[in-house]
């Protein structure tokens, strides 16, 4: 004990919180990849899939989907102790697309998952993002039954910028899912060092 001073305990560190989007296209993992990291008991907005939607829902190679997002997912995660990510997953067909400006609001950067089998599924996400300037990364979500690509080849069938980001990953593992969101961090913070030094000089 330091004369003087009585000890007391550290305050706690208020954390940050930073939001991410987890996107992509129909059937990708998004919801589970979500659940996979959350802390809390995850917040789904699933609802089955019915015949009424069969005309405006493609579910090519997803046939044995029966559930889809219709709002969004929200789980949380503590990376440090000072700093906790909200999850946010959009909803990955078409018809609500009128969602994913409103959960974008205030959006650190985002995750676009990615299945190989059906590469074009996550087009509309990766130009979403682009043309906002939202820095984001793209998960391949590795599927049992699919073929697996170095990181390289999935970013020029995707004709990604030099500096995204493209990891591996399996958005049923916790560990797994955690390094894509780490990821996304550190991009996004890069990303926001480099736009002040642009707007400085």
């Amino acid at each position: 004990m330091i004369l003087g001073r009585t000890e007391r305990g550290t305050p706690p560190v208020e954390p940050v919180t930073l939001k991410i989007l987890v996107a992509g296209g129909f059937g990708v993992g998004k919801t589970t990849c979500v659940g996979a990291v959350s802390e809390i008991k995850p917040l789904r907005t699933e609802e089955v899939l019915t015949e009424a939607g069969r005309p405006v829902d493609d579910t090519s190679g997803v046939e044995n989907k029966t559930t889809t997002t219709v709002a969004m997912d929200f789980g949380r995660i503590t990376l440090r102790e000072d700093l906790v990510l909200y999850l946010f997953g959009t909803p990955g067909q078409d018809r609500f697309w009128f969602l994913w400006d409103e959960l974008a609001s205030g959006a650190l950067g985002a995750v676009v998952l990615v299945d190989t089998r059906r590469l074009e599924d996550c087009f509309a996400a990766v130009d979403y993002f682009e043309r906002r300037s939202i820095p984001f990364v793209i998960g391949v979500n590795c599927f049992d039954d699919a073929a697996r690509y170095p990181a390289e080849t999935v970013r020029q069938a995707l004709d990604l910028d030099p500096d995204v980001p493209v990891v591996l990953c399996d958005a049923r593992q916790r560990d797994s899912v955690k390094d894509v969101l780490v990821a996304v961090v550190r991009h996004a913070m890069a990303h926001a060092s480099g736009h002040r030094q642009t707007v400085t000089t």
